[in-house]
């Protein structure tokens, strides 16, 4: 803390990604220390066998900083570097000021709300495979009314949702004189009722037919999984239909308007997402706190909707075309169909334009602009800044 000498350093970029940074960076800022330079993020190989690049980040350290501060940056096609002289660097490596991105119970915008998906809280049986599912209908076929698709973040990706019974209270009367079925709400009242501790479980008992939750979509629901390989140029997000049940390793937006999925689909939300809530090892972790309430959107007109809107549906065609091709399979940045590449391309012209009437440069331009948002919204609000 005494000290006026400058330092540097190279670090994996975890520490300038997610709630690593209003963890570490106010402490340091704190001791008057600024970022007199950086270099975002990089791959850095060394020659040992099978060594795997990791990403890291450059950052040097400076009490009496120049008037500008050096930050350097991969440019779009990721073979050069572009230097810029900028007036700060916050702890995300963006040139702004120094804000902390903090979870938000709701979105900033008009947008929908993005909801955790369904819990089973110790309802295990409530749960099973598509295989058992088929076996269930083929032996008593009254139960096909109470078995519904269920979708995780695994099963939306590799397109093989499992099972589970779905079932109202309603229904509950015809449901338990079927035997394959009474046999599971009792295994998963058991299992509840055994969790003495959990005052929630023991509740929960009461309803072995139930989930914890009970989000259903009237119509559909826009799924984006919770975690999510990080090697994709874009985040997985799609559509299930009405009869479907999104779990808790998933978010959903029920009955959302489609130009919510153009938002997430977007590059804009992808560098959000990487740099506001970090990476689980190095897969992508997605928070509707955090990443979506949080995501800055411009005020958007009717026109701005149905432009949106018309990208969402042609990117949901373009990976129709090539049915029945997993989200894993088209999203290969090896592999990735060319209609579905440019469908995405169309939706980054249409968003970016709203934005600032033009493409953005690259990713720092683009998380340069975010952070200019946000700033100005938690500043009308009187929080969010150091």
């Amino acid at each position: 803390n005494q000290t006026t000498s400058a330092a540097a350093f190279v670090s994996t970029n975890s520490i300038c990604q997610g709630q690593q940074v209003p963890i570490l960076w106010p402490l340091i800022f704190e001791t008057k220390h600024e970022i007199a330079f950086a270099h975002t993020n990089f791959k850095w190989a060394n020659l040992a066998s099978h060594n795997a690049g990791v990403t890291v980040i450059i950052v040097g350290l400076s009490k009496q900083p120049n008037k500008y501060r050096k930050l350097c940056s991969l440019a779009e096609n990721q073979e050069s570097a572009v230097v810029k002289d900028v007036e700060n660097i916050n702890g995300y490596l963006v040139a702004s000021a120094n804000v902390f991105i903090r979870p938000n119970s709701r979105p900033h915008s008009e947008r929908s709300i993005m909801q955790f998906g369904n819990h089973p809280y110790y309802g295990a049986d409530l749960i099973f495979t598509s295989y058992e599912a088929e076996k269930m209908i083929e032996q008593c076929p009254d139960t096909a009314a109470f078995i519904r698709p269920l979708y995780g973040s695994k099963e939306f990706i590799s397109a093989v949702p499992r099972a589970c019974l779905w079932i109202s209270d309603k229904e509950l009367p015809v449901a338990k004189r079927i035997p394959a079925i009474s046999s599971r709400l009792e295994a998963v009242r058991k299992s509840r009722s055994a969790a003495t501790q959990d005052k929630s479980a023991q509740k929960l008992a009461l309803t072995p037919y139930r989930f914890r939750d009970r989000y259903v979509a009237n119509h559909h629901s826009i799924v984006v999984p919770r975690v999510s390989s990080e090697q994709r140029p874009f985040l997985p997000v799609g559509l299930l239909s009405k009869g479907s049940i999104v779990q808790d390793q998933a978010f959903a937006l029920y009955d959302a308007p489609l130009w919510n999925m153009a938002l997430i689909a977007s590059k804009l939300h992808l560098v959000w997402i990487a740099t506001v809530c970090g990476q689980l090892e190095t897969r992508l972790r997605y928070s509707n706190t955090l990443g979506w309430n949080t995501f800055p959107v411009p005020k958007l007109t009717e026109t701005n909707k149905a432009d949106l809107t018309r990208c969402a549906e042609e990117i949901l065609l373009a990976r129709e075309a090539h049915f029945p091709a997993t989200i894993a399979e088209l999203y290969d940045p090896e592999k990735m169909p060319e209609n579905l590449r440019q469908a995405h391309d169309r939706n980054d012209e249409v968003l970016e334009r709203i934005y600032i009437g033009r493409r953005f440069k690259n990713d720092t331009e683009r998380l340069e602009k975010l952070f200019e948002l946000y700033t100005k919204m938690t500043a009308e609000k009187g929080a969010g800044k150091v």
